[in-house]
């Protein structure tokens, strides 16, 4: 995995140019680094930067930025191609001048174009490809964006990089904070893209190519499409049994995780001990030939520690396991540099035990498999359940009824639904009572994501919500509910989550039920086999039995607590970004309305904590920015 950075300036000398341009590569080394190195084309004023973390090939014929054996093309690639040696094979007559995918995406491009080189890759990618030619500059982002890109253009500046980060390098362009972007933060506790926390700088959506020209506008090309994935799938579903269809998903499981094990380095594996990261492991530790490195996380609080489930699961694979438990103060001394790492507002506290997990993997390995992905394919969210099981009957009964129904349940203070031994059993019953009230399905996702309840002008300046954008053909709940995490959810929050963990650790994460043949695969299955016995992902639960046995453990994802964290050790610390005259100076919240919900949470009168982390997520990153940057 790696890191790239660049601009297109044609006002600056070359030295300059490539200076800057080695500048913004120099916020990246967290990204990459074992290598780097700068190209420019100073007559264009094109120059990129690299930073290289290597995986594949780690001889100097990997080094990027690399230039095609045609002297054409210049590329600075971040990802992995897993299918590149049968690319390789389809390139006859070329010297090869090392094994790296670098080389074998390079060749793949002189020889069928660019449009059709993403088009047959299987793997995760985002690269900046300059046509010598043409002076054209490409930028590409894999289908499911498991890799970032961001990009910029100002007048004749053209600015990309991997993080937002090295975007800050270069001096003078504006940096004005984009409140709709920050009222959709507050909600989401990310920024959905294409949107970023600036105005004027964005996100390169997943499977597009940009192409900017010496003239004209930048253009935006869609290589693969969700939402023609899923009318194929559609269109191609039939009846089956669960056993049937994991029958037919079980050698393309297999298949994606053992081409993510091509490396010239050190491979894990993270367990969790549920369903997706179980099936990974299991299927890693069958092809890879040797015991595998496996790596989980828990707390010290017994309502959220899972590892006693990963290390079952461990014991059962006979893998190499290593837990880290992870403590108040942990979370307390990773908190101060999430703003830094994430470069824009990001509150999915489940961030903090990722970080320590990526930090305590790298030690071992420099590699490792996640099992992300397979809720958002297979149907694994409580909300997926809610919309197969409450949704026909609640959007039958009267409005006025289910309005009522929804409030009586939102009265409920917390402490009423301890007795029913639930996880999170408030947070639960709020997630119930904001189906409950909904006036249309769309309705219902869009509160069912939310990260607490959002009060409207609680963002200064502007009340933006988002609203995701389902193909109308898409009729079934759980379909449209698959559609938006697919499309938003999941690169917005879960892989960027990752990838900034990960990367700031220096470690690359493979995610095979990513795979793009995968998805497709997905879409195919009929809800039945996702559903099936009252239990999520019953598919992936059917291959799974054929490994190891399994148990119907809920899994959160490594949910932290978050709330009584605020309450104790990081109290102190938010109070100090919480306080009036701080909230009213910064300019970005209702300072009296954060003040409330901040008194009602320190008092155990309410549960605030995910619109409290949002916030202080939000003040963290205006406090981590130079005091010298000029800010609208």
């Amino acid at each position: 995995m790696c890191g790239l950075a660049g601009l297109i300036d044609p006002t600056l000398a070359p030295e300059p140019l490539a200076a800057r341009a080695a500048a913004m590569a120099a916020t990246l080394v967290h990204r990459g680094p074992d290598d780097g190195g700068v190209w420019s084309e100073p007559d264009c004023g094109y120059a990129v930067g690299f930073r290289r973390l290597s995986i594949r090939d780690l001889s100097p014929a990997g080094h990027q930025p690399m230039v095609s054996a045609c002297g054409r093309f210049v590329i600075a690639y971040n990802g992995e191609i897993y299918n590149a040696e049968e690319l390789r094979a389809e390139l006859p007559g070329l010297t090869w001048r090392g094994h790296s995918d670098t080389e074998v995406l390079l060749a793949a491009i002189a020889a069928w174009g660019v449009s059709a080189a993403v088009q047959r890759l299987i793997g995760m990618f985002a690269f900046a490809l300059w046509d010598r030619h043409t002076r054209t500059l490409t930028l590409a982002r894999d289908r499911l964006g498991i890799k970032p890109m961001h990009w910029a253009r100002f007048g004749r500046l053209v600015l990309f990089a991997s993080e937002l980060k090295a975007l800050a390098a270069i001096p003078g362009w504006p940096r004005e904070i984009d409140r709709a972007a920050l009222a959709s933060f507050v909600h989401l506790s990310t920024v959905p893209g294409p949107a970023t926390i600036w105005r004027g700088v964005s996100k390169l959506p997943a499977a597009h190519l940009l192409h900017v020209a010496p003239d004209g506008e930048p253009r935006l090309e869609c290589y693969w499409s969700l939402a023609e994935v899923a009318r194929a799938g559609l269109a191609a579903r039939r009846p089956m049994r669960v056993a049937e269809a994991a029958e037919r998903l079980e050698p393309l499981l297999r298949d994606a995780v053992r081409r993510r094990l091509v490396a010239d380095v050190p491979l894990g594996a993270f367990l969790s001990g549920g369903i997706d990261s179980s099936l990974v492991t299991a299927l890693m530790a069958e092809t890879a030939g040797t015991r595998i490195n496996t790596f989980t996380i828990g707390f010290q609080d017994g309502g959220f520690d899972e590892s006693a489930e990963a290390e079952a699961v461990a014991a059962t694979l006979d893998t190499h396991h290593r837990t880290l438990t992870v403590t108040a103060a942990d979370a307390l001394a990773v908190v101060p540099g999430l703003a830094a790492i994430y470069d824009e507002p990001f509150a999915d506290s489940s961030q903090i035990p990722t970080l320590l997990l990526c930090r305590m993997a790298r030690k071992h390995v420099t590699v490792a498999l996640s099992g992300d992905g397979g809720d958002e394919l297979f149907g694994g969210y409580n909300r997926h359940l809610w919309a197969v099981r409450h949704w026909p009957w609640l959007s039958r009964l009267p409005a006025a009824l289910r309005g009522a129904a929804a409030a009586a349940v939102r009265a409920l203070p917390p402490a009423a639904w301890q007795p029913l031994g639930l996880r999170q059993p408030a947070e639960k019953a709020a997630k119930w009572a904001a189906v409950a009230g909904s006036d249309s399905v769309d309705a219902a996702y869009a509160l069912l994501i939310a990260q607490g309840r959002a009060l409207p002008g609680l963002v200064l300046g502007e009340d933006g919500r988002p609203s995701p954008t389902v193909p109308r053909f898409l009729t079934a709940p759980l379909d449209r509910f698959q559609y938006a995490d697919t499309a938003g959810y999941l690169p917005d929050d879960i892989l960027t989550k990752v990838d900034r963990a990960s990367m700031a650790a220096s470690l690359e994460v493979r995610v095979p039920l990513l795979d793009h043949r995968l998805v497709e695969a997905a879409w195919a299955l009929p809800p039945t086999v996702k559903m099936a016995g009252g239990r999520t992902k019953a598919v992936l639960r059917a291959v799974l039995e054929r490994h190891m046995p399994t148990r119907a453990t809920p899994k959160s994802g490594f949910a932290v607590p978050l709330a009584a964290w605020l309450r104790g050790p990081l109290a102190a610390w938010a109070d100090g970004l919480l306080d009036r005259r701080r909230l009213t100076a910064s300019g970005l919240f209702d300072a009296e309305a954060v003040a409330a919900l901040w008194s009602e949470h320190r008092a155990g009168t309410a549960n605030h904590h995910h619109l409290l982390w949002n916030v202080l997520m939000a003040e963290a990153w205006r406090d981590s920015l130079p005091a010298t940057a000029e800010i609208w």
